[in-house]
């Protein structure tokens, strides 16, 4: 079996991602309630004692909400770095010291034949992280969160058969929304979300054809559209890259999970 993949939820209230190769389920993130998590895996048939690790990517409650208690009710190992680790003691309650795991950036874990590989973003947190996940040939990456993509972030994720991808605002929308100018200020700098252009002209500079889809994630509710994110990045990849006829872009959701995205085995 190759490597599947649902999104349990994005958004700003929450999220939350799982990886499954057939023999192991990594979950990026925790970012609801135990039993919220519960919900969101019986919609995909999945069982939250069958998650064999944690890995998270930055220690913002939207990602780290019920982690202390997920972790703790099924005795489950966390992955982190150390910067993170700092950030999440103070937040996530007693952890037993064999399921705290450093997880320095750059690094790689294995688990089996799952090859779980993080990389350093820009965001206002410790020390932020995205994630590749390997098995064989496949390649799905992970990245949200993130003011700008960097040239070494594009370096990491190009080339990917899936791509959970930040679409988090229209630039047009969040100016003229309701929000204080110092939180709008924060949003569209260096360390704060990615704007559905941003998105698009980043998805043209890492897609290959290999890359079969896209999901937008993390959207705003008060400052996006999926129909909008949608459109935005479509018109970008068509204009810059015509050829991409494969590509699907998806849609994630910020109050149920995604189908499986079963990624070929061939």
């Amino acid at each position: 079996m190759g490597m599947r993949f649902t999104v349990l939820s994005s958004g700003s209230t929450g999220n939350a991602t799982v990886v499954d190769n057939g023999e192991t389920k990594v979950l990026i993130d925790v970012g609801f309630s135990a039993k919220k998590m519960e919900a969101l895996m019986k919609e995909r048939e999945l069982a939250a004692n069958t998650i064999d690790a944690i890995v998270i990517t930055h220690e913002h409650s939207d990602h780290i909400k019920g982690l202390g208690a997920f972790a703790r009710k099924y005795d489950l190992p966390i992955y982190a770095n150390e910067k993170t680790w700092v950030e999440l003691d103070r937040q996530i309650g007693v952890i037993a010291e064999e399921n705290k795991r450093v997880m320095e950036t750059g690094s790689v874990e294995e688990f089996g034949t799952l090859r779980v590989e993080s990389f350093g973003i820009s965001h206002d947190a410790a020390e932020p992280v995205g994630y590749c996940f390997y098995e064989g040939e496949q390649k799905i990456s992970v990245v949200t969160d993130l003011g700008y993509m960097s040239e070494k972030v594009k370096e990491k994720i190009i080339d990917s058969d899936a791509l959970v991808l930040e679409t988090n605002h229209d630039v047009d929308m969040l100016r003229v929304g309701h929000y204080p100018w110092s939180i709008k200020r924060r949003i569209l700098g260096d360390k704060g979300h990615l704007s559905n252009e941003a998105a698009g002209e980043a998805l043209c500079d890492v897609m290959t054809n290999k890359t079969k889809s896209v999901y937008m994630a993390h959207l705003s509710r008060d400052h996006n559209l999926m129909d909008l994110a949608r459109l935005t990045v479509n018109n970008i990849v068509q204009e810059r890259a015509p050829e991409s006829k494969q590509l699907r872009l998806m849609d994630t959701y910020f109050d149920r999970s995604t189908k499986w995205d079963v990624l070929d085995s061939e």
